[in-house]
């Protein structure tokens, strides 16, 4: 079986520090090499894979900015489907443009829907139901518009991860530093807990860092930086839990299984896929408020931390991913 990954052109693949689509665009490319499967990576030209690598460009046009993403993004997919008939199946992990191929060749093309940026993108997705192959990456985020071929949960190599058993004494927040990951919620929880919080994430919102975060910054509420992967295993390890009070219906949340991986609990507000990844008293709290969090911090040395790592292990691994997605292209393929 030919197989091509395609992963978006904002970041490296794998990512250096934040790059969700990324990340997992990788970790299939990587899974399918490891299982013996043909694999060509449509990547930024500094990208890593075991596989072939593909590439329109150095960078990404984050890393790049004298680049234009919609340029790149057009020299990108249309490289990808001038080829298409080299390969068995595509796996888009690039949104809903790369769709508007596929009625002009003859190739499958696999879907992971990675979230919805709005709601005006579902046009796209609905013109091409019959043939689109659409996989969720959460039950939770899923559109009643569209048609699914199954949900694929995202996996993660767990060998980037450690189980910490004993963790230091500090609450963490790791994730882009956004109101839709609730930053400041994070922080009015640690300061009401009288915990000390570390927060590591790119600023994507200078706006919001400045008005919500900056003032906060002192010797308990610490900003930093965004991590690598070295220092993210670190992080999410020593920490007593991970905070993730979010104020979006997000559709997986990396970070979770992430934390989970290292043996770390999760207190996350009730939204989106939350439900899904975190087993609720378990491996960690689903809350609602800023004070509920608070509560749960007083509870979360209760939680058994290999009940976090084994859960983690079980359901949100690059080699279930991996197994999982294989078979639908077998599907798929007939």
């Amino acid at each position: 079986m030919k197989v091509a990954v395609l992963s978006p052109v904002a970041w490296r693949t794998p990512p250096r520090h934040y790059g969700p689509w990324e990340q997992v665009a990788s970790n299939i490319a990587e899974g399918l090499v490891a299982k013996g499967v043909e694999v060509t990576l449509f990547a930024t030209g500094d990208s890593i894979t075991a596989g072939k690598l593909d590439a329109v460009c150095a960078q990404g046009y984050e890393e790049d900015r004298s680049q234009d993403a919609k340029v790149l993004e057009c020299l990108h997919i249309s490289n990808l489907m001038e080829k298409a008939g080299d390969f068995d199946i595509i796996h888009n992990n690039f949104d809903f443009l790369p769709l508007t191929y596929s009625g002009l060749i003859k190739t499958p093309i696999i879907t992971t829907i990675h979230g919805f940026s709005s709601p005006r993108i579902i046009p796209v997705y609905k013109k091409y139901n019959s043939m689109g192959h659409y996989v969720s990456i959460s039950n939770a985020d899923r559109s009643t518009e569209l048609e699914y071929l199954a949900t694929v949960y995202n996996g993660l190599d767990t060998r980037d991860f450690e189980f910490t058993a004993t963790p230091d004494d500090y609450l963490l927040y790791f994730g882009r530093i956004h109101h839709d990951k609730g930053t400041a919620e994070a922080i009015a929880i640690a300061k009401k807990s009288k915990k000390k919080l570390l927060i590591a994430g790119i600023i994507q919102d200078e706006g919001y860092y400045k008005d919500k975060i900056e003032p906060e910054l002192n010797n308990q509420i610490i900003y930093v930086g965004h991590a690598r992967p070295d220092k993210r295993k670190e992080l999410l390890g020593k920490a007593t839990t991970l905070l993730h009070p979010i104020n979006f219906n997000e559709p997986f949340g990396m970070s979770v299984a992430e934390a989970m991986l290292c043996g770390t609990p999760v207190i996350a507000f009730n939204k989106g896929s939350m439900p899904e990844l975190i087993q609720d008293q378990k491996t960690g709290f689903l809350v609602n408020t800023i004070d509920e969090a608070v509560d749960a911090v007083t509870q979360v040395s209760h939680i058994n931390r290999k009940d976090c790592y084994d859960w983690a292990n079980a359901q949100f691994s690059r080699d279930k991913m991996v197994e999982d997605y294989y078979g639908l292209y077998q599907q798929i393929l007939g």
